[in-house]
């Protein structure tokens, strides 16, 4: 069958963009070896951050690098493995990092940030997916007066980009969240206009649900190959989990696969400075010693604890590794550690804890657009810590590039382009 679009990725901006697309009149695949919101979207803090409109810097001051060296840090860790691995991407990173590069990046990211709740509202709305979202902001605590002096500058900036805040004290946040333990902190953050989701992994699906109640189609299979014939219509060969080989065509190809994409990329000729960043959640058993209302971000440990359905999600920090590394649950061990004096845990849900990556890129911001070299070929990965945040404005923008339409923020910053052919 002859699709239109063929969308390769089905997490939350794979997902967004075929929603999209669909609702504009495409006949639309997406192709995934698991279903919908179950890989890179399946675990993450669970927010829509309209607060993010600092994109993570790599740090500059050599105490901070020394900091990390040890490699005992709950907010981040690294295998020297990888290290080598993406040595160049992460040079590039760090040359992007300083001020007068990064200025220029935060100014670019947050035109893609500040949509990025009103988007998830088209689809929440169109879904019926009220019931997963709460619209009362969530917290970002503080134990030194010296973080938490920075934290409000650059809070005082973002307000001029759209975000609201409100200052806590340990009392007021005590009156938030009885359960608990602000003693070891002075104060925090309130960021007003960002949402939480109680069941990303579920979001996703419901986004998915409403793409194909609009007929549009969804397929788990392993993309094995993409080649484009001399009349320009693209051919996307996978394998089945019996083994079965099969092959789509369609006018449009979307790469939208996370971490992955590159693997797609590369044998089109085509390598980014994309380097995977992986994180590990937990979840603990609710009960009225422990129930928390908002999700807390202890900013100076690198964890947070959140209220999902299927427990109270602990998250870490980031592990520097590469895509196939075994797990190493050291990190989360001592952020848990830290995490069960400030909130009774008690019973685990699972029996062992989950990891996934996130893409992230050399300058800091998505690949969203079209392809140097072949015509109807499209990219869309990138999005660091920001992809479930994203997803929705990245799939809006996408379907208007393909649908040749007026587009509703300057697209060239994130210009597949800026890296060369």
């Amino acid at each position: 069958m002859q699709y239109d679009v063929i969308v390769i990725g089905s997490g939350m901006v794979g997902t967004s963009i075929a929603w999209h697309l669909q609702k504009n009149n495409s006949k639309v695949l997406v192709l995934d070896k698991k279903a919908p919101g179950e890989e890179t979207s399946y675990g993450n803090a669970g927010l829509i951050q309209r607060e993010a409109v600092y994109p993570k810097a790599f740090p500059r001051q050599m105490s901070e690098i020394l900091k990390v060296l040890p490699n005992t840090r709950t907010d981040i860790r690294y295998r020297w493995s990888a290290l080598f691995n993406y040595q160049s991407a992460l040079y590039q990173y760090w040359t992007n990092s300083t001020p007068n590069k990064l200025t220029k990046i935060e100014d670019e990211w947050a035109t893609l940030i500040e949509h990025c709740t009103s988007e998830h509202d088209v689809m929440i709305q169109a879904s019926g997916a009220d019931d997963l979202v709460r619209k009362g902001g969530w917290f970002e605590i503080y134990r030194t007066q010296e973080k938490f002096d920075y934290a409000i500058k650059l809070a005082e900036r973002a307000a001029s980009k759209g975000v609201q805040y409100k200052l806590l004290t340990p009392e007021e946040l005590k009156a938030y969240e009885p359960n608990v333990n602000f003693d070891e902190f002075i104060g925090g953050i309130h960021w007003q206009n960002s949402w939480q989701v109680k069941n990303p992994s579920r979001l996703v699906k419901t986004y998915a649900k409403s793409f194909e109640a609009m007929q549009g189609e969804i397929k788990q299979a392993n993309v094995k190959t993409i080649e484009q014939n001399d009349e320009g219509i693209w051919q996307v060969t996978v394998e089945n989990n019996s083994g079965e080989m099969t092959t789509y065509t369609s006018n449009h190809v979307v790469i939208a696969a996370g971490p992955w994409s590159t693997e797609l990329t590369r044998p089109l000729g085509y390598d980014f400075p994309l380097f995977p960043m992986r994180g590990y959640h937990q979840h603990f058993k609710v009960d009225e010693a422990n129930r928390i209302g908002h999700s807390l971000f202890d900013a100076e440990k690198g964890y947070l604890m959140g209220p999902m359905d299927q427990g109270i999600r602990i998250t870490t920090g980031a592990e520097m590794t590469t895509l196939n590394a075994p797990k190493n649950f050291g990190q989360l061990e001592a952020v848990l550690k830290i995490a069960k004096n400030v909130l009774p845990l008690e019973e685990a849900v699972e029996s062992e804890a989950w990891c996934g990556s996130r893409p992230c890129m050399s300058d800091m911001k998505p690949v969203i657009g079209p392809a140097a070299r072949h015509p109807n070929l499209w990219f869309a990965f990138g999005h660091a810590h920001q992809g479930f945040t994203l997803g929705p404005a990245t799939g809006r923008l996408v379907q208007e590039m393909i649908n040749d339409k007026p587009l509703y923020v300057d697209a060239t910053p994130f210009s597949a382009q800026r890296f060369g052919n």
